[in-house]
């Protein structure tokens, strides 16, 4: 490959590197700490703080218009201006030469429709920050602090409950599957900053929570049990609430998310959001029903589930009740035909039916939906039934003080180990050294840029692996240059040294790195936790190493040799 090649590559790989590291330098030096907390917080808790923030500044927008609607639209909603000239365009009027806040209502058809631009803003910010923080290396628990916590479920009592069971190892399997699910959807709606939870064996879940996580609470959260019932929906009261909240968005819930006016409802009822799975799988708030407070049917009676189909093959889930179950269903149905009936699971409406005649036998069937919400509809009801004893097994809380100090340690390890190797490649090799230097801080920023580009999480064995790679990567240099000073040592002028010097070191120095990198290899796939962390970034390690050794350290020298036609090398105290 010609030297201009070999240039072109190095600056492509340079630049490509920036592409992958520019999303952890935006998110941990350019970001704001506060937006990082929310940026950091459930898809839930995001809703709940856009929805909120959307409602304030609705009514503080108002308020400004009733004290001088000429007033110009203040700077930070410059965004709204835009949309209230496309609102313009659209309705065909004309639009304003100047955007003042009377000009700016005007554009919206009502306040509910100015609330959620406004919240689409603020979730749109928010989400941005997390693919950001998606898109950037992660910080382990090691470094950043949080907790982990290793939580057994005892299948063998989930399945005593059950009696006789057909099959036992796919009862296991979904008991499991559910308990994640459970768990998962419980500390998201919790609010916890990035959970971590995968099944880890046969019967165990382990969850990882960065960020400051009161033990107490999460073991509540871990050890509480879900609430699924099914409540009757007051249809007159569901309608006059959503009229209402459609002419009152901004002036309906506190931020706590209670009414600030009961009075709009009935006071034997509730109001409840009305949830469906999005594409990604997360609960997505879609409307909201007025229930009863009072509970038709505790899920504790349900015995099982499962999809079916009606007479014209369209999805349907039945499930059976018990004994007692079916009897208080039989007499509910009875008294409420043609009724709404809603299924709740922890505050959530997650479906919703109409009674249609008295439903006796204990075998249920509700339809009216497709076949992946009749899924999800499945895995609701079996949170009630499929119960499994969940005890946490092992817990480690470390503070935000330790993950500072960890990476202040790990940094300052880091510069020291770099710098000591520089000092000592250019006290004992002189101005070649400098080779080494240039390669040694490419290597470093090449590595840093591959975790990035993969998501990897950086821990302290992490930066035990690079660590290793500043003392190892030297090697390829050494190598290197020794066989330049042999070559030296024949006679042979700068050019033909440093070629032999290349062409002779290539296949030692690729032996040693190809062996380090089969072991970082296996270490990774067959480690866990720190260990893994190690083997991938040594492995990283042995990759920029070599490109650097081989690649950016013949260029320097090809243009020492080309470019500013030196005859001699610097490469020791005897040799020039």
């Amino acid at each position: 490959m010609s030297k201009r090649s070999r240039f072109l590559v190095i600056l492509l790989v340079i630049a490509l590197c920036f592409v992958f590291l520019w999303p952890s330098i935006s998110w941990y030096g350019l970001t704001p700490k506060e937006d990082q907390a929310l940026a950091l917080g459930s898809l839930e808790k995001i809703k709940d703080y856009a929805r909120v923030q959307a409602s304030e500044d609705v009514l503080m927008i108002e308020d400004a218009a009733r004290v001088d609607e000429n007033a110009e639209l203040p700077k930070e909603y410059a965004y709204l201006a835009k949309i209230a000239k496309k609102n313009y365009k659209e309705a065909g009027k004309k639009v304003p030469k100047e955007m003042t806040l009377r000009n700016a209502l005007l554009s919206f058809d009502s306040e509910a429709e100015l609330m959620s631009a406004i919240e689409t803003k603020y979730r749109d910010d928010i989400l941005k920050l997390k693919n950001r923080y998606t898109n950037s290396v992660k910080l382990g628990l090691d470094l950043s602090g949080g907790m982990n916590v290793i939580v057994k479920a005892d299948l063998n009592a989930a399945l005593e409950t059950q009696g006789d069971v057909a099959n036992p190892e796919l009862f296991k399997e979904e008991a499991m599957a559910q308990a994640v699910e459970t768990l998962t959807s419980r500390i998201d709606r919790f609010g916890l900053s990035e959970p971590v939870i995968r099944q880890q064996g046969e019967d165990r879940i382990y969850i990882e929570i960065p960020g400051e996580a009161e033990a107490d609470s999460i073991n509540s959260i871990i050890m509480g049990s879900a609430i699924l019932n099914f409540r009757l929906v007051d249809t007159a009261a569901t309608n006059s609430f959503l009229q209402y909240y459609a002419m009152n968005p901004a002036r309906t819930f506190a931020a706590n998310g209670e009414l600030l006016d009961p009075s709009i409802i009935p006071a034997d009822c509730e109001v409840l959001g009305l949830y469906s799975k999005d594409d990604y799988g997360l609960d997505e708030r879609v409307g909201y029903l007025v229930v009863k407070k009072e509970v038709a049917l505790e899920g504790k009676h349900i015995k099982s589930a499962e999809i079916g189909s009606d007479y014209t093959g369209k999805p349907q889930v039945n499930f059976v009740l018990d004994a007692e179950g079916a009897e208080i269903f039989a007499d509910f149905t009875t008294a409420h035909q043609k009724e709404q009936l809603a299924i709740i699971s922890d505050n959530k409406v997650k479906s919703y039916a109409t009674i249609q005649g008295p439903i006796t036998g204990g075998r249920v069937a509700i339809d009216g939906f497709g076949l992946e919400e009749a899924q999800n509809l499945k895995k609701v009801l079996q949170t009630a039934w499929l119960s499994v004893p969940l005890t946490v097994e092992s817990q480690q809380v470390i503070g935000a003080s330790m993950g500072e100090q960890a990476i202040k340690q790990g940094l300052s390890a880091i510069v020291f180990g770099l710098v000591a190797v520089m000092l000592f490649m250019l006290l004992w090799y002189r101005g070649a050294g400098i080779n080494a230097v240039v390669a040694q801080i490419l290597n470093l920023y090449i590595m840093f840029s591959i975790l990035s580009a993969f998501n990897l999480t950086l821990s302290l064995s992490s930066i035990a692996g690079m660590i290793l790679t500043i003392g190892m990567a030297v090697d390829a240099n050494v190598v290197v240059f020794e066989r330049i000073r042999d070559e030296l040592k024949l006679g042979k002028g700068r050019a033909a040294s440093v070629a032999a010097g290349f062409d002779h070191a290539f296949w030692a120095v690729m032996d040693g790195n190809i062996t380090t990198f089969i072991a970082a290899i296996f270490l990774s796939f067959l480690g866990t936790g720190s260990i893994q962390g190690f083997a991938v970034s040594l492995a990283i390690g042995v990759v920029s190493s070599v490109f650097t050794a081989l690649f950016v350290s013949r260029l320097i020298f090809d243009v020492g040799t080309e470019a500013l036609k030196k005859e001699k090398i610097s490469i020791g105290w005897r040799i020039k």
